[in-house]
């Protein structure tokens, strides 16, 4: 008989002030009051330690990749409350010399160690009608160049960061690589989101028959900035299983899966199989300009 693997998901909703050791402290408030069950996936939003001041500060802040105040911290608390910690994003860099920072998803295991990093690959360089009207995302982060995904004691996690939710092919590319949850901390604008954030998440939880928690920033932020929301938790099958409103910050949105039901849900409707399979006949096609 296959053994359970059941993990509690959580996914964390706050409104990130421009001031680390503030937001540090709602991260800490929050964290006391999850549910007991382990092991547990719990995932920040994005820019959870610095957000309402601009990219401008967020690179103020940067520390250097494993170094640091607030990295030490947020491993510190994952230690502490025995838990995966997906803190996302954080900006670093990989020395002073550089102009721009990484808005990298960090991950921490139970016993404080930083288990991977994953660079956010697509950069929000947008127009949206709304407070902010443009976003150009570039102009201070370093965009990521690689996949990522890590093995847990309760399967293999992939990892994603907000904008990158509108790319099926990273999604597909992270479970080619095995996994079974991602992890999707966010900051959706409030018009894109009221349109598109549960359409958008559940599709890529259903394509690729995993479970997805994405944390989420919501409000209005000290630099007037407005984000939806919502931080959710979706099974294989396309079920929200938990969400946060728009109202509510700080809160915890939370979920106990088995894992082992997304083979049930893989073998029945193997559209990993179907698309390796139908793979050649796609890129023949468009090759010939069919």
């Amino acid at each position: 008989m296959t053994a359970t693997k059941t993990v509690q998901l959580t996914a964390v909703q706050m409104t990130s002030l421009p001031t680390p050791r503030d937001n540090l402290k709602i991260i800490e408030q929050l964290l006391g009051q999850l549910p007991p069950a382990r092991p547990q996936l719990v995932v920040l939003p994005e820019a959870c330690l610095c957000f309402g001041a601009g990219d401008k500060q967020q690179r103020e802040v940067a520390e250097i990749f494993a170094e640091g105040e607030l990295q030490q911290r947020l491993s510190e608390l994952a230690k502490q409350h025995n838990i995966y910690l997906v803190a996302g994003t954080v900006p670093v860099i990989d020395s002073q010399d550089d102009a721009k920072f990484s808005a990298a998803s960090l991950v921490y295991g139970p016993n404080g160690d930083c288990l991977a990093r994953y660079n956010k690959i697509h950069l929000f360089d947008v127009d949206v009608a709304d407070n902010t009207k443009q976003y150009r995302e570039s102009k201070w982060t370093e965009a990521g160049r690689e996949v990522v995904t890590v093995a847990t004691e309760f399967g293999v996690l992939g990892l994603a960061v907000c904008y990158d939710v509108r790319f099926p092919e990273l999604f597909r590319a992270l479970r080619s690589a095995g996994a079974e949850v991602i992890a999707l901390p966010s900051a959706f604008t409030k018009v894109t989101g009221a349109a598109h954030w549960e359409v958008l998440t559940r599709a890529r939880a259903i394509e690729q028959q995993c479970a997805l928690v994405a944390g989420a920033q919501v409000g209005t932020h000290a630099n007037g900035r407005e984000t939806y929301g919502h931080a959710l938790v979706i099974d294989g099958w396309g079920k929200v299983l938990s969400a946060c409103d728009g109202q509510q910050s700080p809160c915890l949105s939370t979920a106990s899966v088995d894992l082992n039901k997304l083979g049930d849900i893989r073998k029945n409707i193997p559209v990993a199989k179907h698309f390796a399979s139908s793979k050649k006949v796609i890129h023949e096609s468009s090759q010939s300009g069919h």
